[in-house]
């Protein structure tokens, strides 16, 4: 539940951020006539309405398991996750290019140059705001590895997402800023267009990074390593079991799904042989709560 917590409050942060943000935007993009500004206007809002979606998919998740889904709708974060990486790809990166590129033959030069550059200016201290809240959230989780290292190995499709986001939108808006800067310095409005196509550029790379990075989760991946380990180890050293002959793990969404098969120690009846596998399966959710489902199968060593 704390990870869920520290999603929402990832999220919201985002949200705050981008909606005061893309108002904002929008104004200067009228006042001034920037393409740069526009773009990263609907780049804003794209975010928002992603905020929004990430919102719908923790609630999604929270759903008690039923006949058609046994196993939980824990995916369904993973589901409109991606659903975000997709939008960011379309409404963000594919609508910045194709306003650059409409500015490039017909750029009427910028009104009130200076409206522009404090926007973006004041933009980037909330974007940088809304990261640094990020950050801070996810190193309530990723125990001293390094942030880069928890990208790659992290479950948490929403954090990831957010993550990028906010990447993103701090980069894209230190493009706009330098569009717009060599635009006023060099009187050529063409930088300007420039500035919403690098935009685009950028919006389209990250968006693709992590669609393929949720991609893997979508279609049923493991849990992480650490957990893996940890599970191994732990039911290594139970008396009851002799060898692990196979582990599978499942990442669900917050949940994990455990399927072990394993040469137990002899006892003398089938009761005592369930009475062990009971009890092994009883220790694992008590020392890992984010495991659910446990199918425990006795084997022999081959």
């Amino acid at each position: 539940m704390s990870h869920q917590n520290t999603s929402t409050k990832s999220i919201l942060f985002a949200l705050l951020a981008n909606l005061g943000i893309a108002i904002t935007k929008t104004v200067a993009a009228v006042i001034t006539g920037s393409g740069a500004m526009l773009a990263e206007s609907i780049h804003s809002y794209a975010d928002c309405g992603n905020q929004g979606l990430l919102f719908f998919g923790l609630k999604a998740m929270k759903k008690k398991p039923d006949i058609e889904h046994p196993l939980g709708y824990g995916k369904e974060i993973y589901f409109w996750s991606f659903i975000v990486s997709l939008i960011l790809f379309s409404m963000g990166g594919l609508f910045s290019i194709y306003e650059g590129v409409h500015k490039l033959s017909s750029h009427e030069g910028l009104n009130s140059p200076m409206i522009a550059i404090a926007v973006l200016s004041v933009s980037m201290i909330l974007e940088a705001a809304s990261l640094y809240g990020c950050i801070t959230q996810i190193n309530k989780l990723r125990h001293k590895v390094s942030l880069w290292t928890w990208f790659k190995n992290s479950r948490q499709s929403e954090l990831v997402v957010v993550l990028g986001e906010d990447i993103a939108a701090l980069l894209g808006l230190f493009f706009a800023l330098i569009s717009v800067v060599l635009a006023v310095v060099t009187g050529n409005p063409i930088f300007d267009a420039i500035g919403s196509i690098g935009i685009g550029v950028l919006l389209i790379i990250i968006s693709l990074f992590l669609a393929v990075k949720i991609k893997s989760l979508l279609i049923g991946q493991s849990a992480d390593s650490e957990t893996n380990i940890e599970i191994k180890n732990m039911l290594e050293a139970r008396s009851e079991v002799e060898k692990i002959l196979n582990l599978i793990t499942l990442q669900l969404g917050p949940q994990v799904m455990v399927a072990v098969k394993a040469k137990m120690t002899k006892v003398d009846s089938a009761e005592q042989l369930i009475q062990s596998i009971n009890i092994c399966e009883s220790e694992l959710k008590k020392k890992i709560p984010a495991i659910q489902w446990v199918f425990f199968e006795p084997d022999y060593d081959e």
